[in-house]
């Protein structure tokens, strides 16, 4: 009988955990909202930072290849037309949106007291 205990106390820590996992989480501030689209931009770049350094290490093979390839004397097939490395240069934040000020709603004077 104490298999069964053991599978009904499992199941009800589950439903118990999977219940928290659907509870609605708040918005997240502009502070915190603002740096996770810094991270993103900057995993962006860092992605096209490893796609350039990726392409440059190619060309240096494929130059590596071909000189040895003529060295040796061995026939080769002209390169295939690639698109050129571009580099995409040091990462810069994008600067923040200034907020605007609310303007001040002016409060009414209080009623005189008579």
């Amino acid at each position: 009988m104490r298999p069964v205990m053991h599978q009904w106390i499992g199941v009800a820590l589950f439903v118990a955990g999977s219940a928290a996992a659907w509870a609605k989480l708040p918005p997240p501030s502009p502070e915190a909202q603002a740096k996770a689209e810094e991270a993103a931009a900057k995993a962006k770049w860092a992605d096209k930072v490893a796609a350039y350094q990726l392409c440059e290490a190619q060309n240096k093979v494929a130059a590596f290849y071909y000189a040895s390839a003529k060295a040796a004397g061995k026939p080769t097939e002209p390169p295939v037309p690639t698109p050129p490395c571009v580099d995409p240069g040091p990462f810069v934040a994008a600067s923040p949106t200034p907020a605007t000020p609310i303007p001040a709603t002016p409060t009414p004077p209080a009623a005189a007291q008579k």
